[in-house]
Order: structure tokens, then C-alpha cells, then sequence
């Protein structure tokens, strides 16, 4: 989910584009039309994009691990007969 200070950030950036007469509601429905935007995006943060990374490189490994010890198996199975 995207956190509220990204929401603040961009909310922000597109408030100085804006003119400033614009009342203090017509902000407050512009952010809350950009925060229910951005929900809808269903982004990650670049950490939780990270630790997914992390998590995909670990089980990259243990599979390759598995495939070469289940060579080794097949292997020792195909000496025997």
C-alpha cells in the first residue's frame, strides 16, 4: 500500500502547479481523488520491491540446489540397475 507520506509528497507537487485561489476543499477532494487513484494502482514500495527480490534470489538458489541433488539421486538410481 502506498503510504500516506508518497500521498503528501505528490499531493503537494501537484498543489504548487495549481493556482493558489483554488479553496482549501477543492485540495482536499483533489487528494482524496489521488490517494483512492494511487490505492487502485496497487504499487509496492521500492523496500517491499526489495525484500521480494531478496526473497525470489533465495529461492532460486534452494531450487537449484534441489534440481542438482535430484540429478545426483537419478544418477545413482540409473548405476544401480
Amino acid at each position: 500500500m502506498i503510504s500516506v507520506k508518497i500521498i503528501d509528497r505528490v499531493s503537494a507537487a501537484v498543489s504548487n502547479v495549481l493556482p493558489s485561489q483554488l479553496s482549501s476543499d477543492v485540495k482536499k477532494n483533489m487528494r482524496a481523488a489521488l490517494q483512492s487513484t494511487l490505492e487502485r494502482l496497487d504499487l509496492v514500495t521500492r523496500e517491499e520491491l526489495e525484500v521480494q527480490q531478496a526473497v525470489l534470489a533465495r529461492t532460486r538458489e534452494k531450487l537449484q540446489e534441489l534440481e542438482k541433488k535430484i540429478a545426483a539421486l537419478e544418477k545413482q538410481l540409473l548405476e544401480k540397475k
